[in-house]
This record gives C-alpha cells, structure tokens and sequence, in this order.
C-alpha cells in the first residue's frame, strides 16, 4: 500500500510518527560525522531537502531527543551500532533563518534577535541550576528583542558555553538557509549594514567558540568568503559542483522511479524524467528535486511545482536587466543551447549588477542551470579562469522561464499581443502604435534603475524584447539575434518554420541628435544597414526568397519608438 504524500512538512518526527512517505537520508549523518568537519557549509537549491535535513540531524543527535532512537529503527544510520551510541548525547543549537525576508535592515536584525531571544527562553532552565555565574546569568538577562549588537553577535557563542557547562559535552550548532537575509539585504538596498552584523556572529559561533563540536550551515548560496566568513578558516564548503552529500538533498532516479511504482504510476517514469530530471551534483547526475516529485505523487499531474513559486524574483531581475551579452547568452539556453563561462560559486551580491559571470554562478547555485562540463586545469593547457559547460535544468525550468518572459510584458499584454498581430500582418501603422504603448510601458522596467530617468543602454529593451518574441513565435519562427550574416551582424532574424509565413529582419537603431534630424532619419538608416551588409543573404542561402523577406527598422528615442 502506498504511503500518504504530506506535502510541505519538514519535521523528521511528524514524517516518521505518521509513517508518511518519505525517502532514507540518514546515511547522510554517518558521511557527515566521518568527514570530521568543524564547520561544514551545504548550498542546494530551494526546495530540495535542507531543512528537513536538518531536522533529522537535530532529532538524532539532540539531548532533547535522548531515548528516542525509535525514530530510526529500520533505516540506514541504525544498522550500525556506534551510531546508535550517538543518539541523543549532545546539547544542539538549532536555529533557521528561512523566513527573515524583510524590506530594511532594522526589521532584519530585530527578527535575527527574535530568534535568538527563542533559544534562550528554551534554555531558561539554566538559570535555575548551578552551572551559570553571576555575570553569565546577567548576559543571559540582556538578551532580547532589543538587545545590542554586542550582546546579539555574542549570543550563539555564550549560549554554547552554558550548554556545555550544563550537559558536560561540547555543542552541534545547526543553521538552516543562513543566506536568506543576504539576498534580502541586497535587493533591498542594506547589504552592507547586514554583513558587518553577520560577519560578526558567525565569528564568534563557528570560529572563536571553543564549546563548539561541529557544526552545519545550509543555504542557496555561498556568499564570498570576504563578505561575511573572513575569518572562518575551518570551514569546509560542499557546492553543487562538488561530490560530498551528492545523493542526501534531492531524489536519485532510482528513488523516484521506486516512488512511482509504489504509488502506482510506473507508466509515468518518461514523462516525470523529462520534466523533473537534470539537477546535477558533482559527479552525481539524474538527480530530482523533491518538490516536483511529492507533489506529482500526490496529484499525478505533470506540471510546474518547484519552479512555479515568488522564489524567481531575484533571477528575473538580474536577467530583465542584465546586459546585452546576459540576454544574448540567454537566448542562446532558451533553445537548448550549452553556455561556456566562467563562474565563481563564492557569490558576492554587491557585484550581482555588474558582473555577468555572478549571474551565472547564482543561476547555477539556485538549481535554474546546470553544469555539464568544465575545463580541468592541466599544465599550460590554458590561461585564466576555467570555463563550465551550462546548460537550462530540465524542461520544468524552461517553462518557468517562458512564463518569467511573459510576465515582463504583462503591464502591456493586450498591446504586445497586438503588436505580434500587427507584426505577423505587416500592418506598421498597427506596428507604430501598440509598439509605442508597450515601450512606455515596459522601457524603464529593463533599466538597473541606477540611470535615473533615462535608459542609459536600449539594449536592456530591446533584447528582452528578442526573448519575448522567441517565446510567444516559437512554434512558427526560429528567433535569433545578433549572428553573422553578410558583411555584419543583424540584430533580429525571425525565420519560419512554415512555408506560408514570411521571413523577418529587424534592425534598431538608437536616434542621435547630432546624425539624424528625426526618427524617420534614424529608421532610413537602419533600413539602409540591412541592405548594405546584406543580412538577408542568410536567409536566401537557405532558399527564402527575397520577396518572401520582410525588413524593418526600428527607432528609439528615450520611450518614443517609430517603425519602418
């Protein structure tokens, strides 16, 4: 009989207690306690496991759990004795950052201060006892809600020393999606404030405590060492390129198809492997997300689960306003093409509008890209920085992404919509006018917002403009832009797959005052580019016949637009 699917529960004891589905992890503790690490740091994507990771590493090794072992009979880590002697022998710190998602720092630091407020009055029962001094009851008296920024960055590493005084064993520190706030911190605007707040208390909890006996941290990135773990050098960093815990956060294929025949669905193992299959860890490949697959065992519904949530707020961004090159790169993954760049997992967010390759780090460290391939150093073989093969994760995300696209339109999405008619119709004076109306209402929107009122670079536009088109006429035009044909370069080349639909060319041409007169200037001369670098010539190389080939010029003036 198959198990009952709970959907959103990451408590081990409720999973377990209610014999709900869920797939062995355990083994994870025995990998983890033989690598022997004081500080081990995991980055996975949203979604796959860390938390109730977590949760069961908290359930086994915590004091409070002590007799407990129950909870793990039948599954791995019980098989062997020395680790049945583990359970439930040491005091463990267990905290998570997962919902401190504010708008300014000072809600952030009062809720970071909420948190560790809980763990004391947890521990309240130290008080009691006659294992804290004078001035250690007083400390333990200072922290609140309001505490000051000494007292908050010296809680975690005091309330350690009380812990171990109290139960004679050093403390296992866990905390889950310590990153949350970092991301918070710079879509809003207070990174700086955060990170000397941060930097802080994760020196004095994980470097200079010496009642610490190991400890996790769990999130979606790795922030840069120089942000905010300068000083931590016994932490041991486990990404989504490196093979430690590989198998532990998300669903190998082998458990998802055991799933699906438990649950009665083994006629669906195509369809779920060319959704939800693709996350790559280290030298592990065919890796699931766990979210898509519960909820499809739940519902048996092929559809967006992981990637359908607000959580794409902060790739959408970077990629709506990223450069010409970002979007070009883009497009390129968009259909099903593989990417080579570098990337650096040590993200630092501050760098995120500026540098290309921090997109694509943060892309894959977020589960949207995977890796394929790199180049491995070997002597003299190459120079600079090595190159990963990137590739979109699976299909689930490449519908995400469409539906981001076409959500970059939706203040203007009756007009857009109107201008692809018009477009497809060869109607420019209905080109001109829906045309203008999406531009003034999605121009600024592709801008950094650090140019003030104008758009320093209509290519932001433009080029989203291209990803837009690619999504809404894939099925009847292959879409490219910025590829050779001729003697230079067109900017938009809309090819069909049908015989019954004409070939596009379109060049866009920013209005200068001081080359053009006016816009229908600027149009003449895009028009005129088209046939003197004879961008066309890829089309009719392919048998397209000139007549068949439309070619329109685009003018830009700040949000004014005029085609021709």
């Amino acid at each position: 009989m198959a198990r009952t699917v709970g959907i959103g529960i990451q408590d081990f004891v409720k999973l377990i207690e209610n014999d709900y589905f869920y797939v062995d992890k355990t083994h994870f503790i025995k990998e983890w306690w033989e690598g022997g690490d004081d500080v081990t740091l995991i980055t996975r994507p949203r979604r796959f496991g860390k938390t109730l990771t977590m949760s069961m590493t908290e359930r086994f090794f915590s004091v409070k759990y002590a007799g407990k072992g129950g909870l793990f009979e039948g599954l791995s880590i019980w098989q062997e004795e020395k680790y049945r002697a583990l359970q439930g022998i040491y005091p463990v710190i267990s905290l998570s950052f997962a919902n401190i998602k504010e708008t300014n720092y000072q809600n952030t630091r009062r809720k970071i201060c909420q948190i560790l407020t809980d763990l004391y009055a947890d521990c309240e029962f130290l008080l009691e006892k006659d294992v804290l001094a004078e001035g250690d009851k007083e400390f333990f008296r200072r922290v609140s809600d309001d505490m000051d920024d000494v007292t908050a960055t010296l809680a975690i590493h005091y309330l350690s020393k009380y812990l171990c005084a109290y139960y004679g064993k050093k403390v296992i520190i866990l905390l889950d999606e310590y990153d949350t706030p970092m991301q918070e911190a710079y879509v809003h605007g207070y990174w700086e404030e955060l990170v000397a707040f941060t930097r802080s208390m994760f020196n004095s909890a994980f470097k200079t405590n010496p009642w610490l006996e190991r400890a996790i941290m769990t999130g979606i990135t790795r922030v840069s060492k120089e942000s905010i773990f300068s000083d931590l050098n016994n932490l041991k960093v486990v990404t989504t390129t490196s093979d430690e815990y590989g198998t532990v956060f998300g669903f190998t294929e082998e458990e998802v198809y055991a799933a699906l025949d438990e649950s009665g669905m083994g006629e669906r193992k195509r369809d779920v492997k060319r959704w939800y299959d693709g996350f790559i860890f280290g030298k592990w490949m065919d890796i699931y997300n766990p979210w898509s697959i519960l909820n499809f065992l739940d519902t048996g519904k092929i559809t967006t689960y992981w990637a359908n949530t607000s959580s794409n707020s902060l790739v959408g961004k970077l990629i709506r306003e990223g450069s010409r090159n970002v979007k070009e790169s883009f497009e390129g993954l968009m259909k099903g093409e593989h990417l080579w760049v570098s990337i650096d997992e040590q993200i630092v967010y501050n760098q995120l509008d500026d540098n290309e390759y921090a997109i694509w780090s943060l892309l894959v460290a977020s589960g949207y890209l995977k890796v394929l391939d790199y180049q491995k150093y070997e002597e003299d073989e190459f120079i600079g920085e090595p190159k990963y093969e990137l590739a979109l994760t699976n299909h689930e995300v490449e519908i995400m992404f469409k539906n981001m696209i076409r959500g970059w339109f939706a203040g203007a999405a009756s007009n857009y919509n109107d201008f692809i008619k018009a477009l497809l119709a060869d109607d420019r004076e209905a080109m001109n006018e829906y045309m203008n109306r999406v531009a003034f209402a999605t121009f600024s929107y592709f801008d950094t917002g650090k140019q003030g009122g104008g758009m320093a670079e209509p290519e932001r536009f433009y080029h989203g403009f291209v990803l837009g088109l690619m999504v809404d006429l894939e099925d009847r035009y292959e879409i490219t832009s910025n590829r050779e044909s001729g003697f230079g370069r067109y900017d938009i080349m809309l090819e069909p797959k049908r015989e019954d639909l004409d070939a596009i060319v379109i060049e866009f041409k920013v209005f200068r005052p001081g080359r053009d007169s006016s816009l229908v200037d600027t149009v003449e001369a895009a028009l005129l580019q088209i046939e003197e670098k004879r961008y066309a010539e890829a089309l009719t190389a392919k048998g397209i016949s000139g007549e068949r080939i439309r070619k329109y010029g685009f003018a830009f003036a700040g949000k004014e637009v005029v085609i021709g």
